[in-house]
């Protein structure tokens, strides 16, 4: 079966689940803002699931209609043929997201559409009565400038639960997000990388992940796992070739430093929860002003205090210098920081040579780029 599916991510983020969908061969691949469509087959969709390291969940697509009035949607949704997709058991919540649409309110789109799903499986199935006891089917009205998406959210929880992170240190950074630092960083796993604000760890094991190839998705569940409609075949193969991708000998060089013990035994926690203990990812109690690069070539990514949530903004930018002053005696490293302060650069000492609008959970921030001249044939790690 082919389906029209949908990856939605931050703001900013966009090319970099393209790009990932890419290294996947899915076909029709278009981007809109924190959308990008694609189009593939059962095993496709459970491959996006397990693969997507950047895009917060993978929607189906089951239909798309005009839509500007209360009728032209319950028709519209009444018109798909609900009981070959959904069990007679099964629970379907119903969400709703309108934009630049005739119809605002949003308890009375969830109300339409659900009716109209109900009305089309009690016809089906010749029940008077859903139970909705079943398996997981989570659904989205998407309407956007009078045009209405049906989605079915496959993913369940969102991709960004890897399964790792079961306690959160202040201020945490999303899994996602710090998927796409890293990716949008210089850094491979020849090269040393440094987070010199670790927190709870996220961007380590987010690189220790991709250096090693291990999928994000891969020690968790989801909803579509359990769909007829997409079927266990799918997910399995998905998941065996998932397993026998994973680096299981290469050794990295990834060390995460802060100055609080209990958040690094939070990282620690998260690193054994991970699985990837004894592949060379470290966490140590550090301050900034302290820190010591080793070696040549290496890779700063960090996520420091924005002075906002943590910190007051005079000891944020006071943070602020002493990494660059970091950055200058270390000419050979390249550093990426992401912050929301709007003169980041100006405390950093160095202008950034490429900077990238992303959002920080509900924080408008920048990705401040400057990378470092590249290691001489050889001398990677």
């Amino acid at each position: 079966m082919r389906f029209k599916l949908w990856a939605s991510c931050a703001l900013g983020l966009e090319a970099v689940v393209a790009r990932e969908l890419q290294k996947l061969e899915v076909a029709e691949i278009q981007t809109d803002n924190g959308w990008i469509s694609f189009e593939g087959s059962n095993l496709d969709l459970a491959r996006a699931n397990l693969w997507l390291r950047t895009a917060d969940r993978v929607w189906w697509e089951v239909a798309s209609f005009p839509c500007r009035t209360f009728e032209e949607l319950f028709q519209g949704v009444k018109g798909i043929p609900w009981g070959e997709i959904l069990p007679v058991d099964a629970e379907f919540p119903m969400q709703a997201h309108t934009y630049k649409s005739q119809l605002t309110s949003l308890p009375a789109i969830q109300r339409t559409a659900k009716k109209a799903v109900v009305e089309v499986l009690q016809s089906h199935y010749r029940r008077l009565r859903l139970s909705e006891e079943g398996d997981h089917y989570p659904l989205k009205v998407f309407l956007v400038a009078d045009r209405c998406r049906v989605l079915l959210d496959t993913s369940g929880s969102g991709l960004h639960r890897r399964g790792y992170r079961t306690w959160n240190a202040p201020a945490p950074l999303r899994e996602t997000l710090a998927a796409a630092l890293v990716q949008l960083s210089v850094w491979n796993k020849e090269r040393p990388l440094v987070d010199p604000f670790c927190g709870s760890g996220t961007i380590c094991l987010e690189a220790a992940m991709l250096g090693l190839n291990m999928a994000p998705g891969l020690t968790r569940r989801f909803a579509a796992e359990k769909w007829p409609i997409v079927g266990r075949s799918a997910w399995e193969e998905a998941l065996e070739e998932a397993e026998s991708a994973f680096d299981e000998r290469t050794q990295l060089d990834i060390c995460g430093y802060d100055n609080d013990p209990q958040t690094l035994k939070l990282a620690r926690l998260h690193l054994k929860q991970c699985g990837l203990e004894g592949r060379g990812i470290s966490f140590r109690e550090g301050d900034v002003r302290r820190l010591r690069l080793k070696g040549k070539y290496g890779v700063v990514i960090t996520n420091p205090p924005y002075g906002q949530r943590l910190l007051e903004i005079r000891e944020a930018e006071e943070l602020y210098s002493v990494l660059g002053e970091v950055a200058a005696h270390n000419p050979t490293w390249s550093y990426y920081v992401i912050s929301s302060h709007p003169k980041f650069e100006e405390f950093f000492g160095v202008r950034a040579q490429r900077r990238r609008k992303v959002h920080n959970s509900m924080l408008a921030c920048q990705y401040f780029q400057f990378p470092g001249p590249k290691p001489p044939k050889g001398e990677e790690g």
